[in-house]
């Protein structure tokens, strides 16, 4: 039994799982936005997070702390000057998770982690819908005079422009037939 053992092992030996943390954290903070399976994305906001707060105060000891655990200078160094200040006013939950679906190849659960504060528009595929109640349907419907108005015009609308259609094509036909009897009267 697993009782209050945190994380999750990602089938993967203790280094390597710290290797896989420091190259999503890399590509998160470069990117903004990436796609992974769910477990590392969860995993990775339980790693990412504790940083970006660390990086909201540029210190030594910050800087110092977070570089024992990503290991690459120019990614602590974009994260101190664009990611923190940028996050300055948010108590915490710097990252989301959306859910994707599931990968074609072996059926992995799928999703985009984006920093919140950098990507504040849906992601292509999900739209979100209007979250209706009973009562909500009841007082926006229009009344009953308002539905008859716009039926009776746009039919209107329609049938002229099908009689001016009709009216053309009787010219069309009325020039064809004057134009072909002129030529019978010139071949004779």
């Amino acid at each position: 039994m697993r009782h209050q053992v945190k994380g999750r092992k990602l089938s993967r030996t203790a280094s390597h799982r710290k290797a896989t943390m420091r190259a999503l954290t890399a590509a998160l903070v470069k990117e903004h936005r990436i796609v992974t399976t769910v477990a590392k994305a969860k995993e990775l906001r339980r790693f990412v997070e504790p940083l970006i707060t660390r990086a909201k105060e540029d210190t030594h000891h910050n800087r110092k702390e977070v570089f024992s655990s990503l290991q690459d200078k120019n990614i602590v160094t974009k994260l101190f000057t664009e990611v923190g200040p940028t996050c300055k006013d948010r108590p915490g939950g710097y990252t989301r998770v959306i859910r994707l679906g599931f990968r074609q190849g072996d059926g992995a659960e799928m999703a985009v982690i984006e920093l919140v504060d950098y990507n504040d528009i849906q992601p292509e595929g999900k739209t979100t819908k209007k979250k209706r109640t009973r009562r909500a349907g009841k007082t926006n419907t229009p009344t009953s005079t308002a539905k008859e108005a716009p039926k009776t015009e746009a039919p209107v609308a329609e049938e002229e422009v099908a009689e001016e259609v009709v009216a053309e094509e009787a010219e069309v036909t009325a020039e064809a037939a004057d134009e072909s009897s002129e030529e019978e009267t010139e071949e004779k």
